[in-house]
């Protein structure tokens, strides 16, 4: 008999409805649900991540989640930081003798849990900061593809982004990681599968509405809270299309076109990046993101069911 399985995991691309499904899976099997979101992470930054955190109540009940609203905006979090409380979450969910489930569109955090990367914490290098400090983002680039294939292209999307990736990798090099502990975790793995279409439509749709709902006043109201406008930046997408316009330096117009076709691109990398999950071994069990839910809910049940 094959091995039980120790966590779901619900991944899919941004506007695919993976968060819904989640909640709803969770409220079937009485279980909490783990963020895997590199933004949502973050306090106060709501809009501008999508943190929809009225897809937690299902049926009027308040579905637990971990790993949202846990860091102050303007903080450099990390995998490593992620691997760690992440551990925390899952250990203290499965002592409630629940199975959690994982569920996020960040295929990095994904895959440092389920792979077990081994990490270590990377401390700042002042003098190496310094040193690239007058270097333009091409030549950042350039250094940093000298050290590794660019998969994540979010590491090159700012200055700040590209020298602490290249802080990183210069740590790594100077100190190979030492085994770390960390669980081998036998995850079912369920992918929201959205037509490219539809997945643009959505994109585009809720992006007027978190316009609407005042996206750009809390880009405001971070600036005027003391996080200073390089710090937003550095978190891409809406905040730097965002941060720009309400700096000047967009108008609405531009912002609201780059923004867009930056969402539809990050989509794009999202789905290139669980593919190639797929190629290094992980078995992903797609579902079409437009059946009913309960159909949705039923499928994963039934692979459950396989396991148990």
């Amino acid at each position: 008999m094959k091995q039980p399985y120790d966590l779901v995991t619900i991944l899919g691309p941004t506007a695919s409805g993976k968060t819904p499904l989640a909640a709803a899976l969770a409220h079937r099997l009485h279980t909490e649900i783990i963020s895997a979101d590199s933004r949502q992470i973050y306090r106060g930054m709501d809009l501008g991540t999508g943190k929809d955190l009225a897809d937690y109540t299902v049926d009027g009940d308040a579905i637990p989640y971990h790993l949202i609203d846990i860091a102050d905006p303007g903080y450099r979090y990390n995998v490593f930081e992620y691997q760690r409380d992440f551990l925390t979450a899952y250990q203290s969910i499965r002592h409630k003798g629940c199975l959690p489930i994982l569920c996020g569109g960040t295929g990095l955090y994904i895959e440092a849990v389920l792979k077990g990367y081994r990490l270590m914490p990377v401390p700042e290098n002042p003098e190496l900061r310094q040193r690239l400090a007058n270097h333009s983002l091409e030549e950042l680039t350039l250094m940093l593809s000298s050290y590794k294939t660019l998969h994540n292209t979010t590491d090159v999307d700012t200055v700040k982004r590209a020298i602490r990736a290249i802080e990183i990798e210069e740590y790594y090099a100077a100190h190979p990681v030492e085994g770390r502990d960390f669980p081998q975790l036998n995850s079912l793995i369920i992918g929201v599968d959205i037509d490219r279409e539809l997945r643009r439509e959505k994109i585009t749709r809720r992006l007027h509405q978190r316009l609407d709902e005042g996206m750009v006043d809390e880009v405001r109201r971070l600036i005027a809270s003391g996080i200073a406008p390089d710090d937003l930046l550095y978190y891409g997408l809406e905040y730097k299309y965002l941060t720009l316009y309400v700096l000047g330096r967009l108008s609405y117009e531009e912002m609201f076109t780059g923004l867009e076709t930056a969402i539809h691109q990050f989509a794009k990398r999202q789905m290139t990046w669980f593919r190639g999950m797929e190629r290094r071994g992980f078995t992903i069990h797609w579902v079409d993101a437009t059946l009913p839910m309960e159909e949705k809910v039923a499928f994963i049940e039934s692979l459950l069911a396989e396991r148990q």
